[in-house]
């Protein structure tokens, strides 16, 4: 189980680093499968992702009862409900990236750009605001991701899944790149039509 646990850590430590988190905002879960239930480990509610421990670290079935001691992010609901509809997502990340957020809180659109997988959509798949942490926002989310990998939560951040954490790290700083590509870009557009 500490492996897993460290897995979860060290996630935190490098997308607190690349800026997708600041702050105590952000939260990441693991799937761990098991023949007895599944245990999803998830980090705890209104910490920095910056420094975890694992003893920080809260483990959960997928009813949401706890398992160990702590409390789990307030988002708990969101990552169990995914994982209820995805047998597939065994990784979930959940950031506030800058741009990508910045996107979520404008009325622009992301690109789906090349370089994650094939490109059916144009624009990355988003959903109309919810409170974070409601019961309606973790519906709404599973009910909403489908088949996708990504999830643009609007006046929010950004949510990530993947059949495993590592891809959906990946993923996020992919999408906060490819957020930060567009940004410019429109900057650029901007300029050429003020020159």
């Amino acid at each position: 189980m500490k492996k897993y646990i460290q897995e979860i850590i060290d996630v935190g430590n490098k997308i607190y680093n690349k800026n997708l988190v600041s702050g105590k905002s952000g939260n990441i879960s693991k799937r761990i499968k098991s023949t007895n239930g599944d245990i999803v480990a998830i980090t705890p509610t209104l910490t920095s992702l910056a420094n975890l421990s694992q003893e920080e670290i809260v483990l959960v079935d997928l009813d949401g009862n706890l398992l160990t001691n702590g409390k789990p992010s307030s988002e708990v609901n969101m990552h169990l409900e995914i994982y209820k509809r995805r047998n597939d997502v065994n990784g979930i990340v959940h950031t506030h990236s800058p741009y990508a957020t910045g996107f979520a809180f404008s009325n622009k659109r992301i690109k789906r750009l090349e370089g994650f997988g094939e490109i059916k959509d144009p624009f990355l798949p988003d959903i109309e605001y919810e409170k974070p942490g409601s019961n309606e926002l973790a519906l709404r989310v599973s009910e909403n991701i489908g088949n996708s990998d990504v999830l643009i939560l609007k006046k929010h951040g950004v949510i990530c899944v993947s059949e495993n954490l590592k891809e959906a790290e990946s993923l996020a700083v992919f999408i906060e790149e490819s957020a930060k590509t567009q940004f410019i870009t429109y900057m650029l557009n901007s300029a050429e039509d003020i020159i």
